[in-house]
């Protein structure tokens, strides 16, 4: 159950680097000279395309620069994974961040994998929807399940908090979210819709789905964007957190829409498209009540066809609060309550159009406030 503190980081198959476990529990990464030659740089602020030895310099994510880290499952997946250890009669606190790593292999989010992987024996049973959301709520008590073995395959690399399986549908990967205790059973309903609104609101969205459920409104399903079929094989695609690009801690409050303007119009060379769309989302979470709008739920893809990146489709856009009561990402310094003067600000800031900053906020407030307003005049 131990990697040996040395991992080879792969993607589409070719070796892009080495991680070394270093001295104070921090992982030093340096490619591989092959890519150097003919690959792109995973990582373009902390991970240039040079020949040395990366090593990071923050605590936030366990001693491993950002883009290892997206590879990491997030609290559900944690708990997951932590859960079948112990199962195994393994003692979770023993393995150190490359362990962790080895444990995601080649089932990570995005396009990097990491070889040797530990495998971890389970057996697949196939139950209904219903079935596996009753099973996550028995992990989340604390309560033994049947199911382990299966929500670990499904589930146990996945991000976010919200218990989850990644599945194909009809040949296409698929998120399906379940309730958490504090979401309440309609958690998925009310996700789907604002998937729908999102979209009329002109942003780029994957395609959602609302599941049936004997006992809930449904469950959420969203296409995932770094799987694409292509001549019936799928492709993975390198998909980076701006929370990873920027080496910032996504569970505090350490970004401002400015920066993330900024960010979109660097990486995306200025392309006007994917600005306007960081606008519109900005503007969305804003009249939405998406507070929970921190620096993980931003992300972009490489598009390796076009040596280029962009802004990837939007996700996790939902009414939710913070225990601080503000946005994790601020407006124009504004956190607790932004609104059209701020948004302008970042707009205009970015170099877009003041009439067209106007027109977008007055086309999401409307579309929101039309389509969303029975979930944001609840108490």
């Amino acid at each position: 159950m131990k990697a040996n503190n040395i991992l080879n980081v792969l993607c589409h198959g070719s070796t892009v680097g080495t991680l070394v476990l270093a001295k104070g529990q921090k992982a030093a990464f340096s490619y591989d000279s092959q890519w150097l030659e003919e690959g792109f740089s995973i990582s373009p602020f902390s991970l240039p395309l040079e020949n040395r030895v990366f090593l990071p310099t923050k605590r936030y994510f366990q001693g491993l620069f950002g883009v290892f880290a997206d590879s990491l499952p997030d609290a559900w997946g944690n708990l997951l994974v932590n859960r079948m250890l112990k199962q195994m009669g393994h003692n979770p606190d023993t393995l150190n961040i490359i362990d962790r790593l080895a444990l995601v292999g080649e089932s990570g989010m995005g396009a990097l994998a990491y070889q040797p992987q530990i495998q971890v024996p389970i057996s697949l049973s196939h139950g209904s929807l219903d079935q596996l959301s009753r099973e996550c709520h028995k992990i989340l008590n604390a309560e033994f399940s049947k199911d382990l073995d299966t929500l670990y395959a499904m589930g146990g690399t996945s991000g976010g908090a919200r218990p989850k399986i990644m599945t194909e549908i009809d040949g296409e990967a698929w998120i399906i979210k379940f309730p958490a205790h504090v979401d309440g059973t309609h958690a998925g309903k009310m996700e789907y819709d604002y998937s729908l609104c999102a979209k009329k609101c002109g942003i780029h969205m994957p395609k959602t789905r609302l599941f049936p459920s004997k006992e809930c409104a449904g469950y959420f399903g969203i296409q995932r964007f770094d799987r694409q079929k292509e001549h019936g094989e799928t492709k993975r695609i390198h998909k980076v957190s701006a929370a990873a690009l920027l080496e910032i801690d996504f569970q505090q409050p350490s970004l401002d829409y400015h920066s993330l303007m900024k960010l979109t119009k660097i990486l995306a060379k200025g392309r006007i498209s994917d600005l306007e769309n960081m606008f519109r989302r900005m503007c969305f979470n804003v009249f939405a009540h998406n507070r929970d709008d921190h620096s993980k739920n931003f992300s972009f893809l490489y598009d390796s066809s076009k040596e280029e990146w962009q802004l990837s489709p939007a996700y996790d856009l939902t009414y939710s609060n913070t225990y601080y009561g503000e946005h994790t990402t601020s407006v124009d310094g504004n956190g607790k309550n932004p609104g059209p003067k701020e948004l302008l600000a970042v707009g205009m800031a970015a170099g877009m159009n003041k009439a067209l900053c106007l027109s977008i906020i007055e086309e999401i407030r409307h579309h929101v406030q039309e389509t969303l307003g029975e979930y944001l005049t609840r108490p």
